[in-house]
């Protein structure tokens, strides 16, 4: 008996959905007919494709199809003859049609009876969808242009992912469309001025084979895997950012500061010396190896190539710095030996041979106290300097 009552209950509820499906669907098509309240007509279907039940009636899709396509063509009319409407709601409007049409392809192509898939609608969809295929990249930009990021994605999403949607077959987007790289760049962009890391990485590899953009990818990317703090793929970005763009100023510099992070000087000094081969004088790869060869303690070479950096540009206060430094720790290490009658003499002259250079870097880097007070003290002290010895130890003294 119960169970003949919950029968009864489920057919009760069966009969309610298709009428209320029936009574629905008859309204949205009055709606059409009338050549005005398309968007209700809209409003009816979604709410009926809100029940689960609903997702496998075509009529639902098709008549939501319809509505969204009647709402396009009014405004595709009024964009046309340059009357006034909301183009932000007109890409929208093809936005939808596309997720329309998606949807119900793939019901539309479920096996038959026979087992055969025979898709009725998706030749003339496909058609239709490939006409306003240019509005996708342009509702993309559009948004992108007034910072609505999230919304930009979208639209360069949808535009990219038409070409892994079966209603497409055939259309092969991804060889034959010359603006898929640049979308995937829009879409890469994005996602890095949003600081998501799966936005930023998801298409940027069909990004990069957009040459124009390739660099700036290459920073986004980098930048995504410290975001995530992924430190092994962070610095493979770096090396292929680097690889492939030697000249951009964003790689070197942190892939150098990587290394030196890590007490990895060789790897810095193989990087800049490397760098050096094909670009002999650039500075930055010039100080980069100065400070390699100063941390691993090899002092002449290292002022050899501060020289070098001098000479090509005598106002980066670095090189004076790292040559001043080097003749101090030849000092200190004669020092130790705590021979001083046999070495006095020479730590002296380590001492004279520092002083200039200290003093220039002074007056290049006034502010870093820190760095030329005490080695100045340790200079005038040593080469019994008086008069600059008060001047500098009463500035210590404060």
């Amino acid at each position: 008996m119960q169970r003949r009552f919950l029968l009864v209950i489920l057919l009760s509820l069966s009969v309610c959905l298709a009428w209320s499906q029936k009574k629905e669907l008859s309204q949205a098509r009055t709606y059409i007919k009338s050549g005005k309240d398309f968007d209700k007509a809209e409003k009816l279907m979604v709410d009926l494709l809100k029940n689960p039940e609903n997702r496998t009636n075509p009529k639902i899709y098709l008549t939501l199809y319809e509505s969204v396509l009647m709402q396009y063509q009014a405004a595709n009319e009024k964009l046309y003859l340059k009357q006034k409407y909301d183009t932000a709601a007109f890409f929208n409007l093809t936005r939808r049609m596309y997720q329309i049409t998606e949807s119900f392809d793939s019901l539309d192509a479920q096996p038959n009876k026979k087992g055969k898939i025979d898709p009725s609608y998706r030749k003339s969809h496909a058609e239709t969808m490939n006409l306003m295929r240019p509005n996708l990249y342009f509702g993309g930009t559009f948004n992108l242009r007034r910072n609505n990021y999230a919304q930009a994605y979208d639209f360069f999403e949808t535009y990219i992912e038409a070409d892994h949607q079966p209603l497409f077959t055939g259309y092969d987007y991804l060889k034959r469309d010359t603006l898929m790289p640049t979308a995937a760049y829009w879409a890469t962009l994005c996602g890095h001025r949003m600081q998501d890391v799966d936005r930023t990485l998801k298409y940027h590899k069909l990004a990069l084979e957009d040459p124009s953009k390739a660099v700036y990818v290459r920073q986004y990317v980098c930048e995504a895997y410290q975001w995530q703090q992924n430190d092994s793929a962070y610095h493979a970005a770096l090396e292929d950012g680097f690889v492939n763009h030697p000249d951009y100023p964003y790689f070197f510099p942190r892939l150098a500061d990587y290394y030196n992070a890590r007490g990895d000087y060789e790897s810095t000094l193989k990087l800049a010396s490397n760098a050096l081969v094909h670009q002999p004088n650039k500075p930055l790869f010039l100080l980069a190896k100065s400070l390699a060869l100063l941390n691993l303690e090899r002092y002449d070479d290292c002022i050899t190539v501060s020289e070098t950096l001098i000479q090509q540009c005598d106002t980066l206060p670095e090189p004076y710095y790292n040559i001043a430094t080097c003749y101090l720790n030849h000092a200190l290490t004669l020092e130790q030996k705590n021979e001083p009658r046999v070495y006095r003499e020479q730590i002296k002259l380590f001492y004279t041979k520092a002083l200039p250079y200290m003093e220039s870097y002074r007056k290049l880097a006034q502010e870093d106290k820190q760095r030329w007070a005490p080695a100045l003290y340790r200079i005038y002290l040593n080469l019994n300097m008086g008069k600059q010895f008060e001047e500098i130890d009463r500035l210590m003294r404060k």
